[in-house]
């Protein structure tokens, strides 16, 4: 699948690239939109920025958090943007900050959380006085990285621009937060390679969070946490709502003569399957268009991963009541064996 499809593989990208996915999403993107053109950038210093910000993502090593992690929100953002239509209603400036911002947004990720930050008293937790510590770690070391002239692709922005452009880059990435982890709402076996891998991050703060006597964080401690379950409730509680915000937002931004009770997800989820399978003939094309309903793609995933969790759970709760079986009838042999050795007695 290519890059405007909700399907496409980041994983596969990032092994065909040689471990570049970043460079190569975030140039195709600012490509796509005609950025580098409009904003007259650099595309030797934009290289440079994208290979420093790729070599910032790697340096903590983590499983989930890094410039993969930072490639598939930045192509989800786009896919998102393209098949909403909001890329027609938003400046050329303003796009180019939302990518922007999508390929920035983790950048030097430590591992651990915010909360992990603020209870060890860490560096960074003090230097941002507790507040949004990551959110503003990422977005202030970018913009300090483009001081350099080695990595400042703005020097054609005019005061204002730059200033504008600032301004939405920290307010996105400031009100990131855990609805943006959009692997859960892809196709199942990406969406199972993320959840794995989001795991065994937490678990390993959970394991620095013993070894220094705090309290373990939610989902972070690897002997207790039932992964099905723990995936089942963050769509429920999260993911879902926040996404189900979203569309419902874009619906109303982009189409607010339609009422929402007439709002059909269902029609919407299919929409995007519909626009690669249309005629070119214009009484389809009038039939596709006229519903005016924003694509929700995700709504279709979210029903197929829940199922196949619940499905996971099961199995796992069989096995754990097989275990439990076998281990009361070991140690019923066990208490028959010691009774019938007292009795020889």
């Amino acid at each position: 699948m290519g890059l405007d499809s909700w399907g496409f593989d980041i994983f596969d990208m990032n092994e065909a690239s040689d471990n570049h996915a970043l460079k190569y999403i975030g140039y195709e993107l600012l490509h796509k939109y005609d950025l580098i053109n409009k904003f007259k950038v650099d595309a030797n210093i934009l290289d440079s920025l994208l290979i420093q910000l790729e070599i910032g993502y790697s340096r903590n090593r983590n499983p989930y958090h890094n410039l993969i992690h930072a490639a598939d929100v930045a192509q989800t953002s786009h896919v998102l943007l393209q098949h909403s239509k909001l890329a027609d209603w938003l400046t050329d400036l303003e796009v180019f900050a939302t990518l922007f911002a999508a390929i920035i947004h983790d950048y030097d990720h430590t591992g651990t959380t915010n909360n992990f930050h603020i209870q060890t008293k860490s560096n960074l937790a003090l230097t941002y006085n507790d507040r949004c510590v990551l959110e503003n770690y990422h977005v202030s070391s970018v913009f300090k990285l483009t001081q350099d002239s080695m990595f400042n692709i703005f020097t054609n922005f005019s005061p204002e621009q730059y200033k504008e452009f600032r301004n939405y880059v920290i307010e996105i990435v400031i009100n990131t937060d855990m609805s943006l982890h959009f692997g859960q709402i892809k196709k199942w076996d990406l969406h199972e390679r993320w959840t794995n891998v989001l795991c065994e991050e937490f678990f390993r703060q959970g394991d620095r969070e013993k070894q220094l006597s705090l309290p373990v964080s939610p989902l972070c401690d690897r002997n207790t946490v039932v992964v099905p379950q723990s995936q089942i409730g963050f769509i429920d509680f999260i993911v879902e709502p926040s996404f189900t915000v979203l569309g419902d937002m874009m619906q109303k931004i982009l189409y607010p003569q339609v009422e929402p009770d007439k709002t059909d997800e269902t029609a919407a989820a299919a929409a995007p399957e519909k626009a690669e399978t249309k005629e070119s003939n214009s009484d389809t094309d009038e039939e596709i268009s006229s519903p005016k309903v924003v694509p929700r793609p995700w709504v279709e995933h979210f029903k197929c991963n829940k199922q196949n969790w619940s499905s996971e759970a099961e199995k796992l709760q069989k096995e754990k009541e097989q275990k439990e079986k076998e281990q009361k009838e070991k140690e019923q042999k066990e208490k028959e064996k010691e009774s019938a050795a007292q009795n020889g007695q």
